[in-house]
C-alpha cells in the first residue's frame, strides 16, 4: 500500500503543478511509517503553518473521517507548539470524476466476461463497519449513491447490482453491515447466476484487504461454485481520480471555484459539524 500511495502522490504532484499550484506534498500514515506525528514535525521544521489534508476515504463514517481528524489532533498535540493546522478536504463520493473513474473500470471488467448483459451481476463492495457506527453516519447512503451513479454511468440496470461488504472484524456478537461478499456469492449461485463483476468501490487502492478478500477468498469460492468472476480495479491513479484531488484542492484555495457533485445529494460540507460521525458504542455499554 505504501508504494501505491507513493504512486498517487507522484500523480497528484504532477497534476497540481500542471494547474499552477506550487504547494509541497507531504505524506503521513495513521498506523505505519511515515507516521503522521513525524510528518507534522517535518512540516513544522520546513516552516509550514497550515495545510490541506486529503484522507484516503471517500465516505463519511467515524473510522473513515472523524477518526482521522482525531488522529491529526493527537499528532498536533505530540508535536506541540507550532504544529501545522490541517484543514481536511471534503468527502467526494458523488464527485463526477470519481464516478467516471469507477464507471470506466466497471465497463472494462464487464467486457472481460463471456456472457450476455442480462446474465451478469455486479457486486459493489465496501469495508463493513459496526451497525452502531453506520447508524450515526451517512456511510451507507453515500455508498449506495456512488453505486447507483457508477452503475448508471456504465449502463448497468438497477436490478443487476447490489452493495455488499467485506473485511469484517471485531467481536462476533456485535452486528456489522451485511451481507458479506462471500455470502452474497453463494446467494447468487443459488439464484442461478454464473457471471459476476466485483468492484471494491469503498476502497481507493488495490491494497491487502482488497487482494485477500476478493482476489483470493472470493475468487476461490467462485471457482468452487463454477461462477465466472472478474474483479474490477479500484480508482488508484486513474487520471479522473487524480483530477478529483486537484479539484478538491482548488475549491478550498479559491471559494469562487464551484464544488462539483452529481446525483441526488449536494457536495459535502468542507468543515464537519461538531457532532458528525461520533464514535460507536458497543451494545450494552452505558452512554
Amino acid at each position: 500500500i505504501n508504494q501505491q500511495t507513493r504512486d498517487l502522490i507522484d500523480a497528484v504532484t504532477t497534476e497540481i503543478r500542471s494547474a499552477g499550484i506550487e504547494l509541497p506534498v507531504y505524506w503521513g500514515n495513521r498506523n505505519w511509517h511515515p507516521l503522521l506525528t513525524d510528518t507534522l514535525r517535518e512540516m513544522r521544521t520546513d516552516g509550514i503553518r497550515r495545510a490541506l489534508g486529503f484522507v484516503v476515504s471517500g465516505y463519511s463514517s467515524y473510522s473513515g473521517c472523524r477518526q482521522y481528524r482525531e488522529n491529526v489532533m493527537s499528532a498536533q498535540a505530540d508535536v506541540g507548539e507550532g504544529a501545522p493546522q490541517v484543514d481536511k478536504l471534503r468527502v467526494f463520493y458523488n464527485h463526477p470524476d470519481f464516478i467516471a473513474a469507477n464507471a470506466e473500470h466497471l465497463r472494462q471488467a464487464l467486457q472481460q466476461l463471456n456472457a450476455g448483459e442480462s446474465e451478469v451481476h455486479v457486486a459493489f463492495t465496501a469495508h463493513s463497519i459496526p451497525q452502531s457506527m453506520a447508524d450515526s453516519s451517512p456511510y451507507e447512503h453515500q455508498l449506495l449513491e456512488t453505486c447507483r451513479l457508477t452503475a448508471e454511468a456504465a449502463a448497468v440496470s438497477e436490478d443487476r447490482w447490489e452493495l455488499v461488504y467485506q473485511s469484517r472484524s471485531g467481536r462476533p456478537e456485535d452486528p456489522w453491515l451485511e451481507p458479506d461478499i462471500l455470502d452474497h456469492l453463494r446467494d447468487l449461485h443459488a439464484r442461478g447466476l454464473r457471471h459476476v463483476v466485483i468492484l471494491p468501490v469503498g476502497f481507493l487502492s488495490d491494497h491487502m484487504e482488497v487482494m485477500f478478500d476478493l482476489d483470493e477468498e472470493a475468487k476461490q469460492l467462485c471457482d468452487k461454485l463454477g461462477v465466472q468472476m472478474v474483479r474490477a480495479a479500484t480508482v488508484g491513479v486513474h487520471p479522473r481520480f487524480v483530477t478529483v484531488i486537484r479539484k478538491l484542492i482548488q475549491e478550498r484555495l479559491d471559494p469562487s471555484v464551484p464544488k462539483e457533485s452529481i446525483g441526488q445529494y449536494p457536495a459535502n460540507w468542507d468543515v464537519c459539524p461538531a457532532d458528525c460521525c461520533p464514535a460507536p458504542r458497543r451494545p450494552g455499554r452505558p452512554g
